[in-house]
């Protein structure tokens, strides 16, 4: 598997990540440990989790399995903080990066990770209310004390990218500037390139594209029908699938079908092709609920897409982008 710088830092990753969205929910420890092993056996390195992630049980499987199976040196391991685990009425976690609460949950992640340091960490997801100086403080003063190598941002808009950039430039060498950006990206996610791209492009920040695969319906496994064991017909899954199931969605899977049909490959390696091979990208992270599918998605890391079937994927998916990024 390739590996890659992420911009301008001197981290280097593997261009596909492991996502543990699933990690101890639905995905057990044996299966999460036939994931890592699969996984770093084909020569990918990233892993990306979250506080968040089952409430924590994802991080507690990743600690078990370097305690027990995997040195902490094979992985570039990831996390985020920024949402707390208390919950609204709509069952959505509460946004919060404050001080108080990023240093908090950084030292739980370490806890439960059963490491003194992460590669990573990102902000989880802007929180307006919370002045950015104070979370900017946060990111450095956990550089400065040794509690990760690297920070960055996550589901930030391009504006307040450049702006917590600026103020991370700013900090005297607190921390080694903006890392990485994390943002959801595939052929039916393309936001990104109106403005975050170009942004993370010039502010020197890797890209991490989560989701390549669109939530798991570019495989085309939603065609026809919701399959009984897929996300989008788990109860804590569904609503995070359910806006790609559109005909707008469906028309674009027919086109990557068609693509993959024409390759001899599946529809679940174009569309990650797509994504890893896009310019900016660092890596893109899928998860598996299953080894069987990952090894899928490992299945496809030689699959470099011919230009003229990108440009017709481009066309069919591209999205309006005019003032006043384009003048």
């Amino acid at each position: 598997m390739q590996q890659r710088r992420v911009g301008r830092t001197g981290l280097t990753v593997s261009s596909v990540g492991l996502g543990t969205l699933t990690w101890g929910r639905d995905t057990d420890a044996h299966e999460a440990a036939d994931q890592l092993e699969m996984f770093l056996e084909a020569g990918g390195n990233l892993v990306d989790t979250a506080a968040t992630y089952g409430d924590g049980d994802a991080e507690r499987v990743i600690g078990s399995l370097l305690a027990s199976a995997v040195d902490r040196e094979d992985v570039v391991l990831v996390s985020k903080a920024g949402v707390r685990s208390r919950r609204t009425a709509d069952g959505g976690g509460v946004v919060d990066a404050s001080r108080g609460t990023l240093l908090d949950t950084l030292d739980a992640s370490l806890a439960r990770l059963g490491t003194d340091h992460l590669d990573l960490w990102l902000v989880q997801s802007p929180d307006f209310s919370t002045p950015i100086e104070e979370t900017i403080g946060a990111l450095e003063h956990a550089v400065r004390t040794g509690r990760t190598r690297y920070v960055g941002l996550s589901n930030f808009p391009a504006w307040a990218t450049a702006q917590a950039a600026t103020l991370l430039s700013a900090g005297a060498g607190a921390a080694p500037g903006l890392a990485a950006v994390e943002v959801e990206y595939s052929l039916l996610q393309r936001g990104i390139e109106r403005e975050l791209l170009p942004a993370a492009r010039a502010l020197g920040a890797g890209v991490l594209a989560w989701s390549p695969l669109g939530r798991g319906v570019l495989t085309g496994k939603y065609r026809s029908t919701v399959p009984a064991s897929s996300r989008a017909a788990s109860p804590h899954l569904r609503g995070f699938v359910e806006p790609y199931l559109n005909d707008h969605a469906h028309g674009v899977v027919e086109a990557v079908t068609t693509a993959a049909s024409g390759l001899g490959r599946g529809p679940l390696e174009v569309a990650l092709a797509w994504v890893r091979d896009a310019p900016g990208v660092s890596c893109a992270i899928a998860g598996a609920r299953t080894a069987g599918q990952l090894r899928g998605v490992l299945a496809g890391d030689d699959l470099a897409l011919p230009q003229p079937i990108r440009s017709v994927l481009d066309e069919v998916t591209g999205i309006e982008i005019g003032y006043p990024e384009r003048f």
